[in-house]
Order: structure tokens, then C-alpha cells, then sequence
């Protein structure tokens, strides 16, 4: 019996170590020089220089003061001027 309880303990613990690290995946929220931001799931895209996006952590907020909007979309891409850009 103590076995058991053991094994399943065990076994709690490491699908919930497994559960906390798929959900910690990389997060983030990006922004454009048009002060658009969206989130981004998963693996980082390479957005290119000249496209002028920041990537920021996942709880990046911005200040009282700064005007930003949130745009979201599923999809490899960025926004640009109000509009979705695949990649």
C-alpha cells in the first residue's frame, strides 16, 4: 500500500513539474513602432530590424502615460498600421 501511494505521489509531482513547464513556455508580448502589441505563444519568431518590433516579457504592461493598443491574432506574422502581416 505504501507503494502506491508512493508511485502516485511521484507521479503528481512530475506531470505537475511537466503541466508547469508546457505553460511556461515562451510567452511574450510584442509591440510596434505604431505602438500596436499583441501577444506571441510558443517559439519566438525573427522579426527583422526594419520592421521595428520589441518583444517584451509576457507581463510587460505599459506606463499610465504611454497610448499603446492591443491587437491580437493566430498566425506567424506582425502587425503593421492596423493590419496583419503573415510570415
Amino acid at each position: 500500500m505504501k507503494l502506491t501511494v508512493k508511485c502516485a505521489l511521484a507521479a503528481a509531482i512530475a506531470l505537475s513539474g511537466a503541466g508547469l513547464a508546457a505553460t511556461s513556455a515562451s510567452a511574450a508580448v510584442v509591440c510596434n513602432a505604431q505602438n500596436e502589441c499583441w501577444h506571441v505563444r510558443g517559439p519566438q519568431p525573427e522579426y527583422k530590424p526594419e520592421w521595428n518590433i520589441v518583444v517584451h516579457p509576457d507581463n510587460w504592461r505599459w506606463n499610465h502615460d504611454e497610448h499603446y493598443r492591443w491587437r491580437e491574432h493566430r498566425g506567424r506574422g506582425y502587425w503593421r498600421d492596423g493590419v496583419w502581416v503573415r510570415f
